[in-house]
């Protein structure tokens, strides 16, 4: 063991790596040729001793010759538990060398989200979103990379890095080619497990050359090796005993040699079989041997480094390891063992039930020293259960610390560790529920059996009770068991007496019950919801949520926009959304309050719907969430876009929602809300082979989700499918769409629109048909009583029409269009009213109002009406 001295390298463990060598300096003076240079990454693979840690090592030295800027790291066996430690590592000089003021000037917006995993900033009171922090770090790294440029950033050892290091890294490489970095990662193949792996598979992926397999050492290069150390004396025999027992392992070679040379033994065949002898010694076990032969306080001193594994101060060993008097002989920096074979050997040579003792006076150590109860956490893993209260609640404040900085999978280990103690009975049952909350984003199954165990234990009472049925019904949702989830809260709500807790639990039903797709809905179920919300003045969130979800229902089922909008006024306070119902607050969740705004949208009240969506936007963006939640926000803003005719910024905003939704995982319902949307936006544009392209490559295609989608998912498809001329196969989809929306009850005419799409492909085959269901949505938009409703409706008249009565209907469509703020829409009914009455004045305006919105396909039809106008 040495003080930390990174570029020290044994020039011997590179032989014959000539061809690795001249990769690095390729990659090297790329990068120092310009500083908008692109980014490139090197992943050397290889077994121990192999020479990756001495590739490294001479990668450094000549980067830094050539005047670059050098960040390194290492993982460590003992330590890949500890969240956020090799970035940490690696971002150190950077941190060091900036003023707080500097730092936040230098991360921006990011600083809140990225500064607590660094540990430069403290966290916030609420769960990180793990995404969120993960491109934190991405842009953090990205922008010390302009300032350091031209930087290279050295990751040793990467099989043992932690999980959430690994997130970061495979991200940042991902993105190489948008930033001027060269990223050199080393890993053993097959060491790490589980997300690690993964994450590991994606970062060699990202490499512009596949992963360098490092080889042994040739017999030639053996030899060469041999007698470069002990002499040209060393014979041909000797040389290649060498060879067979190290198996051109480069560090086995040298640490051989290195004992040859301290025996005096001679190197010559005579004293060939005296080797494997020798490197018995300088390995495993012979290494610890070696170790002990210094006595029994540097033995302890080296056991005490081991244990600490990261951040090895001559302070935390000294009081690790109290009786070694000369300790300070290596002066007040950190140390590090100068190859990780050591630090393993010396690790597992620690005798079990001393181990485990040294990890729980570490844990005591590292508290003591103020670097809180998620640092002392890692060794607190390692103690074995003991029926130790005080263990539990160190590792309860471990996983919060977890949490907040966005390590969601080391809390969840802490926790699991505190349950083995196990936790005294009156706060078992709240482990429990911690436990469930803090896998809730990554393991619904998981979640959902913690939940339900901590609910069958006594020690759950009140609102955390209520909270944590609330959570096991949301993860029972998001493990497709809808039926379970309204009957847990049903359980639950039957229980409580009348008062806010009850009626948030009927709440969550009616809002479970009112995003799921499935036929099971009644005119009974929204009579019991009109029954229940009218008891509702607002007085509480249990009540707005009670008013919203009836808005929600009446919008959907077509009924009076007036009063969908006085629902959703009520459930506001001052005109904003009421504190512990924002957007980031865990209590209701997303879903509710996109109901909320969705109302506003389809109720003709878009300034009310923008807001919101840009309010959610903001949020999440400045909050760090950057899953599920921000590619939702996205979407539905997107979805004002469209709403408002903004087709270009639609599409914008939709690509970036998908671009999140992809990140997330296929298949989830804001997948396919980012997917419909992005189809439906691109149909409005004109641009249909766009649209089909879209749709077949992310799936946009029976099945549906159980989950509702605005706007509906087969009026969307069928469009799609007429538009490309699969004229029955549109048919089939919106007749689909009819059968669906009649079994929910949802009678909205621009919520889900089949009826005129279908109206207008069966005009020429089916003409009665078409007028019926064209008198329909007559009625239905009656019923609601927008403008933007009544308009299409009317364009839907319009287009069974000929002659004068056509004239008389799109000009009647333009009227209800034109106060509508559905500006699309509006450009549509001006061009189809100029073509029918055959007027280039009329035809002008929607060509002027179809431009200003991005339509492309209406603006070629109105010039090409124009050009065929008298």
């Amino acid at each position: 063991m040495t003080e930390a001295a990174p570029g020290a390298v044994a020039s011997a463990s590179l032989w014959e790596r000539d061809e690795e060598l001249a990769a690095v300096r390729e990659a090297v003076d790329a990068l120092r040729e310009d500083h908008a240079s692109r980014g490139s990454l090197l992943v050397f693979s290889g077994e121990a001793g192999i020479g990756k840690t001495a590739l490294l090592g001479e990668t450094r030295r000549m980067a830094e010759a050539l005047g670059c800027t050098v960040w390194a790291a290492r993982g460590g066996e003992t330590v890949t538990s500890v969240p956020f430690n090799v970035v940490r590592q690696l971002l150190q000089p950077a941190l060091v060398s900036l003023m707080p003021d500097e730092a936040r000037e230098y991360l921006g917006d990011w600083y809140g989200i990225a500064g607590p995993a660094l540990g430069i900033a403290e966290p916030g009171d609420r769960q990180a979103d793990p995404q969120g922090v993960c491109d934190g770090l991405v842009a953090a790294v990205t922008r010390l990379a302009r300032r350091c440029w031209p930087l290279v950033l050295l990751v040793d050892d990467a099989h043992w890095a932690d999980q959430e290091t690994l997130q970061w890294l495979a991200a940042f490489t991902e993105r190489l080619t948008e930033q001027s970095v060269l990223v050199v990662v080393a890993h053993r193949p097959g060491e790490a497990g589980g997300e690690r792996a993964r994450h590991l598979d994606a970062v060699a992926a990202a490499a512009a050359r596949p992963a360098a397999m490092l080889s042994a050492l040739t017999p030639e290069a053996t030899a060469g090796l041999t007698r470069a150390t002990v002499g040209a004396q060393a014979d041909a025999p000797f040389c290649r005993e060498v060879w067979a027992v190290t198996g051109g392992n480069p560090y086995e070679t040298v640490e051989l040699l290195a004992k040859v040379q301290d025996s005096g033994l001679e190197p010559v065949e005579g004293s060939a079989t005296e080797l494997r002898a020798l490197n018995r010694s300088a390995r495993g076990r012979g290494l610890v041997a070696r170790l002990e032969g210094l006595g029994i306080d540097a033995t302890r001193f080296a056991w005490a480094a081991a244990i600490l594994g990261t951040g090895i101060s001559v302070d935390l060993v000294a009081t690790l390891s109290p009786t070694d008097p000369a300790a300070r002989r290596f002066g007040d920096g950190e140390l590090e063992f100068v190859h990780p074979l050591i630090a393993s050997a010396v690790y597992n040579s620690i005798p079990d039930a001393l181990r485990t003792a040294m990890h729980g006076v570490a844990a005591q150590v590292v508290a003591d020293s103020g670097l809180g109860a998620a640092a002392a956490s890692r060794h607190l893993l390692e103690v074995h259960p003991d029926d130790d209260a005080e263990l539990v609640q160190q590792m309860r404040e471990a996983a919060r610390e977890h949490l907040a900085v966005g390590a969601p999978d080391a809390a969840r280990r802490c926790l699991e560790r505190a349950l083995l103690e196990p936790p005294e009975r009156h706060i078992h049952a709240r482990v429990l529920y911690e436990l469930g909350c803090a896998t809730l984003l990554t393991s619904p199954a998981t979640t959902i059996e913690y939940l339900q165990a901590a609910l069958a234990m006594p020690g759950l009472d009140g609102d955390v009770r209520v909270d944590a049925v609330y959570r096991l019904s949301q993860a029972l949702l998001h493990n497709d068991q809808l039926e379970e989830a309204v009957r847990t809260v049903d359980a639950e709500a039957a229980r409580l007496g009348p008062g806010p807790a009850r009626m948030r639990l009927q709440a969550v039903h009616y809002m479970w019950e009112g995003i799921h797709a499935g036929e099971g809905h009644s005119p009974a179920r929204s009579r019991e919801l009109a029954t229940l919300a009218a008891t509702c003045t607002g007085r509480d969130n249990s009540e707005r949520a009670l008013l919203i979800l009836r808005g929600f229902d009446a919008m959907t089922r077509g009924e009076n926009a007036e009063e969908v909008v006085e629902f959703c006024d009520h459930a506001l306070v001052n005109g904003r959304l009421a504190p512990g119902l924002g957007w980031t607050d865990t209590e209701w969740g997303i879903e509710l309050l996109l109901m909320l705004a969705n109302c506003y949208a389809y109720a003709d009240r878009l300034d009310r719907a923008e807001s919101l969506y840009t309010e959610a936007l903001h949020a999440y963006e400045t909050a760090g969430w950057s899953g599920g939640h921000l590619s939702l926000a996205h979407a539905y803003v997107g979805l004002g876009h469209r709403r408002r005719g903004r087709l270009r910024e639609a599409e914008t905003s939709l690509r970036e929602s998908l671009r999140i939704a992809e990140r997330v995982g296929r298949g989830l319902p804001l997948y396919w809300t980012a997917t419909c949307n992005l189809v439906d936006t691109l149909l409005a544009r004109g641009h249909v082979d766009e649209a089909w392209e879209i749709a077949e490559r992310y799936g946009f295609a029976p099945p549906y989700p159980s989950t509702i989608v605005l706007p509906d998912c087969r009026t969307v498809r069928g469009r799609l499918l007429l538009a490309t001329g699969r004229r029955e196969d549109g048919v089939n989809e919106l007749e689909a769409a009819e059968k669906a929306a009649m079994a929910r009850g949802h009678h909205n005419t621009v919520l889900a629109p089949w009826a005129g799409e279908l109206a207008r492909a069966l005009a020429d085959e089916d003409p009665r048909r078409a007028a019926e269901l064209a008198v329909a949505v007559r009625r239905q938009a009656e019923r609601f009583g927008t403008d933007t409703a009544i308009g299409e409706a009317v364009r839907v008249a319009a287009a069974l029409e000929t002659g004068p009565r056509a004239v008389a209907l799109y000009a009647q469509a333009v009227a209800y269009l034109e106060a509508s703020p559905c500006a699309y829409e509006h450009a549509a009914a001006r061009v189809e009213h100029g073509v029918a009455a055959r007027s280039a004045t009329e035809v002008r305006k929607g060509l002027t109002l179809a431009r200003s919105c991005g339509a492309d396909g209406l603006v070629a039809r109105a010039r090409q009406t124009l050009e065929e106008l008298p």
